[in-house]
């Protein structure tokens, strides 16, 4: 039900207040002049990004969107697009992303609005147009974004004066942000000390951000080297506020929030309590009460919150499918250094393909991992490559020594091979060698020097409106339409094609939209603005053999029958024959076959690419494993595979 709040309470105006009149530099000077610590609370995206895989639906947060502009309105900000919620929404969700920013804003005008922007990556896995980055950051402004927080994954200074730049055009605040790794109180931690990170905040102000950020993605900052690396930052930066990201895996957040405080920090990063903790950011309500009454009084109400954290305990309730199952804090994050999001994503990943057992070797193959790799900062889409080569390594019961010996032959996944030939930049150091040298010159690449998407020519859009429009209609794309295409066309495509099916299923409530009716089940909900239906799902006939079934329901007493396909009725149960001998290639691990790359009766030379296999997000090409024709695909495209499964038998 929608959050409605107490008798009497109102909104102060809020801090956004500021920001409209004042423009993004009045806001910095504000914020450097204010009198206690600013929050931001990250509840409406990176704490369900964190903990529930990013599937927090937009009827949710316009339920309880109202009481949090009040209860929040001295916030610096509410941090609720960008990241992993642009894809998702259209690819999980069946949402427009546009239209949650629209809805939102329009529900909660006092706080500002703050996204992620991943730099030269937008909010995507990979380089676009400069065009399109631009164009992107042009929109989001318009629609309602505030302040962009702009990062690199391997904090590539090209990237990031990308994002700065295009942000900064789009009249945004632009908060130049730090990808935190390593340990700047451990000398021993290797090449992310102090003087690093000087040097990076140092290249940041020069480009013109309003604000300082570090983003710490896994949450390795320590108390001590919170308020070593914030004490530094504000002696050498004076008038530039500072804001610190991070996640409370090891438990530590809160201690380590408060002394960054301390050192002269202007902002950190919290999660209403019902939705904070673990991989998410530490505890809004935790911090309020303790510096409640000192000189860093956070200025928020905590009793307007302890309303929002039953609203959110209770939906958090309703997402129990999405729970990662992990129930404390994990210290050991100090070691494997793997970021919150990812860490929920793989266990998660990991029960599903029932690899639970080896979890623990998983969180021990990513620390090798990132060292076989150089040591770069983990944050997508950086973070996606260690994450895809320690689970090939557990899959291919591989350790660091093997990996750079049999560079030239193995089957690497995608990721890793266009991270080497710097296709997401040029990570701290430079790249690993001779792995580098190895993987791309067996395979015949050419390495990208400089910014990866300098060299992409302009995305044509009036082109790629009329594609959209011509197959879609014109009644259904919009100018906005197109960007979402430009950045992920597969993934808008097909949320397109699922909308000319279903329609638009954001009305459904949400424990219809997760959990399928059974028989006899009977739901009431409301379809538009005065008009509720009550659906009952009165019969389910047994399928036939082409996997046919009919539903039979009733909406407002009237039945109706409606024919399915079930796709589980399907061949797929069959057992697969495994692969045996030097010509029939097999599965190196469980997944999904999304593309076959060769044919029947085709000629093949040893290690050409046969088929792609998906599995937990990262893309592996099957190479050939010898010379020949294709006699036999065991396969098709969208076929589950087990490991050693026969794929292609060549002749």
């Amino acid at each position: 039900e929608k959050l409605i709040l107490p008798e009497g309470a109102t909104s102060t105006g809020g801090m956004r207040k500021i920001l409209l009149e004042q423009g993004p530099e009045g806001y910095a000077k504000a914020v450097r002049e204010h009198k206690g610590l600013l929050l931001m609370d990250t509840t409406w995206r990176d704490a369900h990004q964190s903990l529930l895989a990013t599937r927090m639906r937009t009827k949710e947060l316009e339920r309880c969107a109202e009481y949090t502009n009040t209860a929040l309105s001295n916030a610096f900000s509410l941090e609720m697009w960008g990241g992993a919620t642009f894809d998702v929404a259209m690819r999980f969700l069946h949402e427009c992303p546009w239209e949650r920013l629209e809805s939102l804003r329009e529900k909660t005008p006092d706080v500002p609005f703050q996204m992620l922007l991943r730099g030269a990556n937008a909010v995507g896995y990979t380089n676009y147009p400069d065009n399109v980055v631009h164009k992107f950051c042009k929109q989001a402004q318009a629609s309602g974004i505030d302040i962009f927080r702009v990062f690199d994954s391997l904090n590539y200074l090209d990237n990031l004066k990308l994002g700065v730049d295009a942000a900064g055009s789009a009249g945004g605040f632009v908060e130049g942000a730090m990808s935190y790794t390593g340990n700047v109180a451990d000398p021993t931690k290797g090449k992310y000390n102090l003087e690093y990170y000087m040097k990076l905040a140092d290249e940041l102000v020069d480009m013109g951000v309003h604000s300082l950020a570090v983003k710490d993605m896994a949450g390795l900052l320590t108390p001590a080297a919170a308020k070593m690396l914030v004490g530094a930052l504000r002696e050498q930066h004076p008038d530039t506020p500072i804001h610190v990201h991070t996640h409370d895996t090891p438990g530590t957040g809160i201690a380590s929030m408060i002394a960054a405080a301390e050192a002269g920090a202007d902002v950190v990063d919290v999660a209403i309590d019902a939705m904070s903790g673990m991989t998410s950011q530490p505890s809004m309500g935790a911090l309020v009460s303790m510096l409640a009454g000192t000189e860093a009084d956070t200025g928020i109400d905590k009793s307007l919150v302890g309303g929002l954290n039953t609203y959110w305990e209770n939906v958090r309730n309703v997402y129990l499918p999405f729970e990662s199952g992990q129930l404390s804090g994990s210290s050991d994050v100090y070691e494997h250094e793997i970021p919150g999001g990812q860490y929920t994503n793989l266990l998660y990943q990991s029960r599903q393909l029932g690899l639970t057992d080896k979890w623990p070797e998983i969180k021990r193959k990513y620390a090798e991992a990132n060292m076989v790799l150089g040591d770069i900062p983990k944050v997508t889409p950086s973070s996606k490559v260690v994450g895809d080569l320690a689970q090939f390594m557990v899959a291919q019961n591989l350790n660091a020594m093997q990996v750079e010996d049999q560079a030239e032959t193995l089957a690497f996944p995608e990721s890793v091979v266009q991270f080497l030939r710097g296709e997401i930049g040029i990570p701290p150091g430079g790249f690993p060698e001779p792995l580098r040298t190895k993987v791309l010159t067996s395979r015949g690449i050419e390495s990208i020097d400089g910014r990866p998407g300098a060299s992409l020519p302009d995305y044509d859009f009036e082109e790629a409106e009329t594609l959209l429009v011509d197959k879609f209609g014109s009644k259904f794309i919009d100018d906005k339409d197109v960007l979402s295409h430009a950045l992920y066309p597969n993934v808008f495509t097909e949320w397109k094609e699922f909308e000319s099916i279903y329609g638009e299923v954001s009305q459904l409530p949400t424990d219809l939209f997760l959990r399928p009716m059974k028989e006899d089940d009977e739901v009431e909900f409301e379809m538009s603005p005065g008009r509720r239906v009550i659906i009952k799902l009165v019969s389910i006939t047994p399928p036939r053999d082409d996997g046919q079934r009919t539903v039979v329901f009733e909406i407002n007493g009237e039945r109706w029958l409606m024919p399915v396909t079930d796709k589980s009725v399907a061949s797929d149960a069959n057992v697969r024959r495994k692969a045996s001998g030097p010509n029939e290639v097999g599965s190196p691990m469980p997944g999904v076959i999304v593309n076959l790359k060769v044919k029947e009766g085709d000629s093949v030379t040893e290690g050409e690419p046969l088929a792609t296999l998906s599995a937990m997000k990262m893309e592996t090409v099957i190479p050939a494993s010898a010379s020949g024709v294709v006699k036999h695909i065991a396969v098709n495209i969208g076929d589950k595979v087990d490991g050693d499964d026969l794929l292609v038998e060549i002749e």
